[in-house]
């Protein structure tokens, strides 16, 4: 028995859902596992490759309307990008930079020239996006943010920097946030304009199979239909990041789900004292304490995309959601390591990586003590940040 069957997770989705799930687990069990060890230990992504066999399997902005987006149910783009990090949190991250910072800034506040200049590609993973809002001194509060744009005529010129940024080097088109002389504004930045530049960060120990980059711009030049109309203040961004923390929700727990695995598969078939090492109690006490935290998880993720579809989910609970999964998700990472003894700081085996990737998922998006005020705020009224 498995964790989905010991909590019959199966019997919460449609046969769509179904479907989907299936669909992009055998893709990745298929074209993505086979290789996924190798990219972590060279630190590398054929990325732009990958973005086209996933934009043909369309999950690239799959809860999106229009535009070459299937338009699917939350928990069904939740449960692709579950199998996307149950294979490495490199390739869920890829997934929802583009469909849910990216693609989703584009559609919820760009115009309609933006959308169909770019969304149609970016489902079809021609076109590769990013999105410029972590800066070097300006993470957990992008308030502080440097970079700014300047009106000149009918046109804006953008300076400053952003750093920590998924699929920055590759990117065709960046989503930047930046100050301006009122409000933060958004602008759809093509990467070949002149004034961009983007250099890929080297020697991480996490996400190692992901293109991370510092984007630079000097006095680079947009015209006035670069500025994304419907975005004004930190909402806009903050829009964003809440639909890519709701894709880890779900993601977290396929990193969790897949070392878990691995260590029941390897204490099943591992002697020791002549028995199997599952046979033994406190194994067993291990691999039920990670698969009960698991199928918490699971249950409280399908809760708020139940939440989501109705179109009631808040932000709080949002946080709820992204502090407990991948919280959990990195214990369980780190707990299915030690079944596995020595052999486990081998990338013959996944926890070891998967919990090396959480380390930065547990960062990003909302740190756990970002997430941790928020809840705490909605429960007791205080504003805790400062």
């Amino acid at each position: 028995m498995d964790t989905t069957e010991l909590y019959a997770i199966d019997s919460l989705l449609d046969d769509e859902e179904r479907a989907i799930r299936d669909t992009v687990r055998d893709f990745g069990d298929r074209e993505l596992r086979p290789h996924i060890a190798t990219w972590f230990d060279e630190g590398r992504l054929p990325a732009r490759d990958l973005a086209r066999e996933l934009g043909k399997l369309g999950i690239l902005g799959m809860h999106l309307d229009g535009y070459g987006c299937a338009g699917t149910g939350s928990v069904a783009y939740g449960l692709a990008c579950q199998e996307m990090e149950a294979v490495d949190s490199g390739l869920r991250s890829l997934v929802s930079v583009q469909g849910s910072l990216a693609m989703y800034a584009i559609h919820h506040y760009g115009s309609e020239e933006q959308k169909q200049a770019w969304l149609p590609r970016m489902a079809a993973g021609e076109a590769i996006g990013c999105f410029g809002l972590t800066e070097s001194d300006a993470g957990s509060n992008p308030a502080s943010m440097r970079t700014n744009a300047k009106r000149d005529g009918a046109d804006w010129v953008l300076n400053g920097s952003k750093l920590w940024i998924t699929n920055g080097s590759i990117a065709d088109v960046a989503v930047v946030w930046a100050r301006t002389d009122d409000r933060i504004r958004g602008f759809v930045v093509p990467t070949d304009s002149t004034g961009f530049s983007a250099n890929e960060i080297q020697q991480k120990l996490s996400l190692r199979a992901s293109v991370t980059s510092e984007l630079v711009f000097e006095d680079l030049r947009l015209p006035g239909s670069a500025l994304l109309p419907e975005a004004a203040g930190l909402g806009g961004p903050l829009g964003c990041l809440n639909e890519a923390r709701f894709g880890i929700i779900f993601g977290a727990l396929g990193a969790a789900r897949d070392s878990l695995e691995v260590a029941v598969d390897y204490a099943r078939t591992r002697e020791v004292f002549d028995k199997p090492l599952s046979a033994y109690q406190l194994t067993q006490k291990k691999i039920v304490d990670m698969a009960v935290e698991l199928g918490n998880g699971m249950l409280l993720a399908m809760h708020l995309g139940r939440l989501k579809e109705a179109g009631t989910i808040t932000p709080e609970q949002v946080s709820v959601g992204k502090l407990n999964n991948v919280r959990k998700s990195i214990e369980i990472a780190r707990e299915a390591r030690t079944i596995l003894g020595a052999n486990g700081i081998s990338l013959e085996y996944s926890p070891i990586r998967h919990a090396a990737n959480l380390e930065s998922v547990l960062t990003y998006e909302g740190t756990t003590e970002v997430h941790t005020l928020v809840v705490g705020r909605a429960l007791t009224g205080e504003n805790a940040f400062s």
